[in-house]
């Protein structure tokens, strides 16, 4: 489903990403962690040409970024990318959030956009709030809409960025409840995250990187079970997250 093949990235004379290469496979749920400055956030914005590169390639469902044919806003469309801050439109009722970029990107009528958001809104548990404004929700609750907002347009992949990390603890799991259930109904997704249980519980495979590089990547099992095994950097991440 997402092919990276030798991306780097530079910032000027800075290198962010440094040769990093990985696939996804359809159905699968992949964690992408490791240390705060680590390029995981560049990485993941880099799958849906949020965040250009210079080298190498990425290919999404067989279109590649880098071909000057692919329509970048169409495929983008198709990925759905939940962020750490909300990103709703705090102007826009609950509902207008929801369909504005169906009916603007994908064409969709007023109605069809409406049903499409509501049953998405109904999926993540919050059809009650449905004419309400943002501001009006708790930050858990505005997090499950943006995720709401990303289902209504039919992706073919999810892509999350820190989703939890603004939250207050006691909204974490509501958010993290709706993302266990999309990985459960076989949604493929890539998942920068720091919440290492929803990791192991969750994903199938790991994915740590450290100064712009992809250091381990490997089964979830693996990541978990056997830290012994890992590259120093990523044992030392490990003892750290895994004493408390």
């Amino acid at each position: 489903m997402i092919d990276i093949k030798n991306v780097s990235k530079w910032y000027g004379s800075f290198q962010v990403l440094t040769d990093n290469t990985t696939s996804i496979k359809k159905g699968e749920v992949v964690v992408v962690c490791g240390p705060s400055g680590s390029g995981k956030s560049t990485l993941i914005k880099t799958v849906n040409a949020l965040e250009p590169f210079q080298k190498g390639d990425i290919v999404v469902d067989g279109i590649s970024l880098t071909d000057p044919k692919t329509n970048l806003p169409k495929l983008r469309s198709r990925v759905g990318m939940v962020f750490q801050h909300f990103e709703l439109f705090p102007h826009l009722s609950v509902t207008e959030n929801l369909t504005l970029a169906q009916i603007k990107v994908l064409g969709r009528g007023k109605d069809e956009a409406a049903q499409r958001g509501l049953k998405m809104l109904d999926r993540v548990g919050l059809i009650k709030h449905k004419d309400k404004f943002p501001g009006q929700l708790s930050g858990g609750q505005q997090q499950r809409v943006a995720i709401a907002r990303a289902l209504s347009m039919d992706p073919i992949v999810m892509l999350f960025d820190e989703p939890t990390s603004a939250l207050d603890p006691e909204m974490v799991g509501e958010v993290l409840d709706v993302m266990v259930q999309l990985a459960n109904e076989g949604m493929t997704m890539m998942c920068v995250t720091h919440e290492m249980g929803f990791a192991k519980k969750v994903s199938h495979r790991v994915i740590f990187m450290d100064a712009g590089k992809i250091v381990e990547d490997c089964s979830s099992q693996e990541f978990f079970g056997n830290p012994d095994a890992r590259s120093p950097r990523a044992k030392d991440f490990l003892s750290k997250i895994l004493q408390h």
